[in-house]
């Protein structure tokens, strides 16, 4: 009996969300995978994708992967340091900038909605759950 080989779809740059190459960022540096492994396992296209992500949202520095930590000096230790909070800076920018579009269209969903029911005169949004449960024991009530 032949085991049916994984099917993945094959993703377009667009399709990643920043928790997902996160995941695989994770996923990768524990060790429970290596980057082919997970090329395959998530349909990522290109070679250089997870490496990218690696030196963008990972812990592993891939620069420094050949040197030895505990022969470093004190200006190597510091520049390493310099370099992670640029990192981090960048990463929590892009965070925030995520956390503004995210409010920017909640907000204009909001006021979509707002014009659609005073347009057409109906309700869009439910009804909230107190009101919901006596309008049912209320139906409910009469055998």
């Amino acid at each position: 009996m032949k085991v049916p080989k994984t099917q993945y779809q094959k993703r377009s740059q667009k399709d990643y969300s920043l928790s997902f190459k996160m995941a695989v960022v994770q996923e990768v540096e524990s060790g429970s995978i290596g980057n082919r492994a997970a090329m395959r396992k998530y349909g990522i296209q290109g070679h250089g994708t997870i490496t990218e992500w690696r030196r963008k949202y990972g812990i592993f520095d891939i620069d420094n992967s050949t040197q030895l930590k505990s022969m470093q000096s004190p200006e190597q230790k510091i520049k390493e340091l310099e370099q992670k909070i640029r990192q981090l800076e960048r990463q929590n920018q892009f965070l925030e900038d995520e956390l503004t579009r995210s409010e920017d269209k909640a907000i204009i969903l909001d006021k979509v909605i707002e014009l659609a029911e005073k347009e057409y005169l109906i309700s869009i949004r439910k009804n909230s759950l107190p009101d919901q449960s006596k309008a049912f024991t209320k139906k409910t009530k009469k055998p």
